[in-house]
């Protein structure tokens, strides 16, 4: 196993069996953030993830951590919020917003720079990418992205401003999602928080078979379109 240089003239990536086993999933440096290679490393199980000042680093890790939506963890405590969450939660309002606010919540830092910024902007634009908002009358207070692959979607950051904020973000797209056919959420890498969702990990491999039939297969056609998901109890 070698750490793969790629050209910026090639979108190709190199099997993702071929990634480093430490660190874990590492598999390629270099290229670009274009559209196309984006498309291309998605849908091939990679995603791109570094530091202000590296270069662009390319991963694919094993195991993978999943959630099925139908599986969303629903505590007692979230469950009795929820049933009367002060939250509106839309679809493709404000993307901008989310990603912003996913790059700026952090306190120990953010791997979502201007570059990353920029492009996943661009595949928003060209429907590949998709946000979720939480809003407290009219104040965004939480949120997630990621990219869609069919029946598959990769998620690829959220944040909270208020309490229960990125907890309701997902538990209510989960619901929309499998409403709708949605059969899987890509979380990456399992840590405390996804795995008290309902994440769980797979094998790579196992993984890479579920993307290839998944994001062959569609949604409605109508579901990405910009709408209010849920509506506060009154």
């Amino acid at each position: 196993m070698r750490l793969v240089q790629l050209s910026r003239h090639n979108i190709a990536f190199p099997s993702p069996e071929g990634a480093l086993r430490e660190p874990n999933g590492l598999l390629a440096l270099g290229g670009d953030l274009s559209p196309a290679r984006l498309l291309m490393a998605y849908q091939r199980g990679i995603f791109p993830w570094f530091s202000l000042g590296d270069p662009i680093l390319w991963w694919s890790p094993d195991p993978r951590a999943v959630l099925l939506p139908s599986q969303f963890h629903l505590s007692r405590s979230m469950k009795r919020f929820h049933a009367k969450s002060p939250y509106r939660v839309t679809l493709n309002h404000a993307f901008g917003l989310v990603i912003e606010g996913c790059a700026s919540d952090r306190l120990e830092g953010t791997w979502i720079t201007h570059d990353i910024v920029d492009a996943y902007h661009r595949l928003h634009e060209l429907g590949h990418a998709h946000s979720i908002e939480v809003w407290d009358n009219g104040e965004l207070v939480g949120g997630m992205y990621g990219v869609a692959q069919g029946t598959l979607f990769c998620g690829e950051s959220m944040f909270s401003r208020a309490v229960n904020a990125s907890k309701t973000a997902l538990l209510v797209f989960c619901d929309q999602f499998a409403q709708n056919g949605g059969q899987l959420v890509d979380c990456q890498v399992l840590n405390e928080h996804t795995a008290s969702l309902g994440a769980e990990e797979i094998s790579r491999r196992h993984y890479l078979e579920k993307l290839d039939a998944m994001r062959l297969q569609k949604l409605p056609q109508n579901f990405w379109v910009p709408r209010t998901l849920f509506m506060p109890p009154v």
